[in-house]
């Protein structure tokens, strides 16, 4: 059976490797273009690029799927079964209808929750307790094809998107391995998803990442954490941003009467900033301009007094 191999970012990069491993026969594989990356900007290939080659495998990079010669390229290798994961563009009905046993996707998330293209941040950001991947069908919908398989993954309170997304994607080699052997020979059973269940899990904007001090510091820690080790969340200090990569909440709720956003304390424990229902500890921040450090080295400084208003 011919496979071709669809992905992008590290997450994929299991599936791929464990296709290889089982001895599917993958004829190549799709992945999006180079892109800049760094101050530099130079063009650097994805990860899925990067394992592909090492496989010696042969990569496709259309900037758009969509269009008529990046079908017939991909038509040319004549696929019987496609596997995407976090691919990154909606495939067209030409491309769907293509292999006789159908496209098949690893996502991140428990569908019919957070169909879209930032499921692991967002349920993070949410507060989930727990969230998996599905093997799916794909469909020419967003993520509303039918429902091969799914498992379990619970979001630990130190977890980022960071580590979820290393938990999942091997979650997710695991679940594609285990029901290779009925795709391979049709006998999977799908079930179709409950679109009255379905929540939405958008790529993440500039506003997304900004915190809430009028907020509770729950949802501020869990959108700090849900932002690693990425963009990263953000605040405004004197009219700069001021970015904070990991947070505590404090044992104790401090009874205080200063708006939410006031700086109560810079120590070498962290910035204790005001919330809405309490106060959150900048453990690792980031200024305008800086490398990311730590409270103990921001401290030092003393450029940051009790009372600041930051947002």
């Amino acid at each position: 059976m011919k496979i071709v191999f669809m992905g992008t970012p590290a997450f994929a990069v299991p599936s791929l490797q464990m296709l290889m491993d089982e001895g599917y026969e993958v004829v190549a594989v799709v992945t999006q273009p180079d892109r800049p990356q760094g101050r530099k900007k130079i063009l650097a290939p994805s990860p899925v690029k990067e394992a592909a080659l090492s496989l010696g495998l042969p990569v496709l990079q259309p900037e758009r799927m969509r269009k008529p010669e990046a079908v017939a390229e991909l038509a040319a290798y004549e696929p019987d079964l496609i596997v995407t994961a976090a691919y990154g563009q909606i495939l067209p009905k030409a491309v769907l209808d293509l292999p006789r046993n159908g496209c098949v996707n690893v996502h991140g998330s428990l569908l019919p929750k957070y169909r879209g293209g930032a499921p692991i941040q967002r349920s993070i950001i949410n507060g989930e307790k727990v969230t998996g991947v599905t093997l799916m069908y794909m469909a020419e919908g967003l993520d509303t094809g039918d429902m091969i398989s799914r498992v379990e993954v619970a979001i630990e309170d130190e977890d980022t998107s960071g580590t979820m997304f290393e938990k999942l994607s091997l979650a997710g080699r695991d679940l594609l391995k285990s029901e290779m052997p009925r795709l391979v020979n049709g006998l999977v059973q799908a079930t179709a998803q409950d679109d009255s269940q379905a929540t939405f899990a958008p790529n993440l904007n500039r506003e997304d990442e900004r915190l809430d001090w009028n907020a509770g510091s729950r949802d501020n820690y869990n959108r700090i954490r849900g932002l690693v080790p990425f963009s990263g969340a953000f605040t405004l200090w004197n009219g700069e941003t001021f970015k904070v990569w990991t947070s505590k909440i404090p044992a104790e709720r401090k009874s205080t009467d200063s708006a939410p956003g006031t700086v109560l304390s810079v120590t070498e424990h962290g910035v204790e900033v005001k919330t809405g229902d309490g106060s959150l500890l900048l453990t690792t921040v980031q200024p305008a301009g800086k490398k990311a450090m730590s409270a103990a080295d921001f401290s030092r400084g003393g450029v940051m007094k009790p009372g600041t208003v930051l947002g």
